[in-house]
């Protein structure tokens, strides 16, 4: 499993512009379940991403379709973790 953590390096008003694009990014990546969990930080800074795939070359070519990526409005740091214990409705999507 992956951590995709983005920080957003221009004004919201910029970033804004592109989210509905960002949106139906993730929404792909969702269908292929791929991405598991997404949202804002608190306060609004940047988002966070679960993501499952086999490597982080997979995520890493993922990420490059992002809008906020192709665009340069948030930095992107990928952190990879082996999960030793989730919640039991996880199960179908880990297994």
């Amino acid at each position: 499993m992956f951590i995709i953590n983005l920080t957003y390096i221009v004004p919201l008003e910029e970033l804004d512009q592109h989210m509905a694009a960002h949106v139906k990014y993730l929404h792909k990546y969702y269908d292929k379940n791929i991405f598991v969990a997404s949202g804002r930080k608190v306060p609004r800074t940047g988002g966070i991403i679960l993501a499952l795939a086999e490597s982080k070359a997979i995520v890493e070519e993922i990420i490059k379709e992002d809008p906020f990526y192709k665009y340069e409005l948030a930095e992107f740091d990928i952190t990879e973790f082996l999960t030793s214990q989730y919640h039991p409705d996880l199960k179908n999507l880990l297994g």
